[in-house]
């Protein structure tokens, strides 16, 4: 399991999620929305968000915003994969 957060520059909720995943030692891959034309598609057409952030952690659980709630989620869902 890997976590992807699709970003944009200057957006709050994209750093506070960011560097809850980095407080807690959770890995994640960083995807700068205006960069990468495939992954604004992506989250758009595929996800149906229209806010950033936007954070994958498998095709069932993502979301978009600051989630603290679901952040918390999934960094236990990391936390038990790397203890089983």
């Amino acid at each position: 399991m890997s976590i992807t957060i699709y970003t944009k520059p200057g957006c709050f909720g994209c750093r506070k999620t960011a560097e809850k995943f980095t407080e807690a030692h959770v890995a994640f891959t960083e995807v700068d929305l205006t960069q990468v034309p495939a992954a604004l598609e992506y989250v758009t057409e595929e996800l149906g968000y229209s806010q950033a952030p936007v954070v994958v952690v498998d095709d069932q659980f993502h979301w978009s915003g600051l989630d603290p709630a679901n952040i918390d989620r999934a960094i236990g869902f990391i936390r038990q994969e790397v203890a089983g």
